[in-house]
């Protein structure tokens, strides 16, 4: 990679500063938007989901562990599924050194997908992660967060996701959710965000920006999917297809497994 302006570094200073201005704009617009959406409405939470996990059957509220605030990371992976999809897992990947510290601050951290337990705990061990991943197998949970889609929606091919209706990508999509328990034991749902709204939690991206190169996603899908790999497939061959999903190189003789292609 070659730069074609090169400066002295008292130039190089000048420049900096400049850029520097605007970066604390953008920290402060983001602080300022942080607080916007501390102050949307809630939602009280009327149905009672249970969820199926390394404790046996839970509840939404068993979920809080105790805590007050839940974070539920809606991680696509469908029933049958061989494996999580591509970004969820570079996603997921960012999530177990963070536990502890939202661990102590009151927040709880939970994966749900809809694929029976058994399979996620199989993958889970695979990628070996620590974080608790809830089934939502078998209820509406994952519909009424608009990140599963019913059969009638997905032979429409259009689904209501991220706010708008859009042309389906997966029958399973990716997304966070947070709910708040308060001293009565009523449960509300306080924010959810989709699609690119799930950049900020990529620390991986965090360190890319930085660099000269940055993202460097330069096709053929200009997303993730042009380099991010199960962590454990990393020069084994094989591409992203256009819906997220990892296909092996032809040598091995696999086929397709499930993912998302990040909008």
């Amino acid at each position: 990679m070659e730069h074609n302006l090169i400066v002295t570094r008292d130039e190089w200073l000048v420049a900096r500063k400049a850029l520097l201005a605007k970066e604390k704009e953008a920290t402060r617009a983001l602080d300022a938007l942080s607080a916007e959406r501390r102050k949307l409405p809630w939602v009280k939470v009327e149905k009672n989901y249970v969820f199926d996990g390394p404790n046996g059957k839970e509840t939404l509220a068993d979920l809080f562990a105790g805590r007050s605030q839940l974070i539920v990371y809606h991680f696509m992976f469908g029933p049958g599924w061989q494996e999580g999809c591509v970004g969820c897992s570079f996603l997921a990947d960012n999530i177990d050194g963070a536990l502890v510290h939202l661990e102590q601050h009151d927040v709880t951290y939970v994966a749900v997908s809809q694929a029976p337990y058994p399979e996620i705990e199989a993958y889970k061990k695979r990628m070996g992660w620590h974080f608790k991943w809830v089934s939502s197998y078998g209820n509406d949970f994952n519909y009424d967060y608009h990140v599963s889609f019913a059969k009638a929606d997905l032979a429409k091919g259009k689904v209501f996701y991220n706010y708008e209706m859009q042309d389906l990508q997966s029958e399973e999509m990716s997304g966070r959710s947070v709910f708040y328990n308060d001293t009565n034991g009523d449960i509300f749902h306080t924010y959810s965000s989709y699609a690119r709204g799930g950049d900020i939690f990529l620390g991986t991206y965090a360190f890319l920006d930085i660099t000269p190169k940055g993202r460097n996603e330069t096709g053929p899908n200009h997303d993730l999917s042009d380099w991010v790999r199960h962590h454990d497939r990393y020069g084994h061959g094989g591409f992203v297809d256009p819906t997220g999903r990892y296909v092996a190189s032809q040598e091995s003789g696999s086929c397709h497994s499930s993912g998302e292609h990040r909008s």
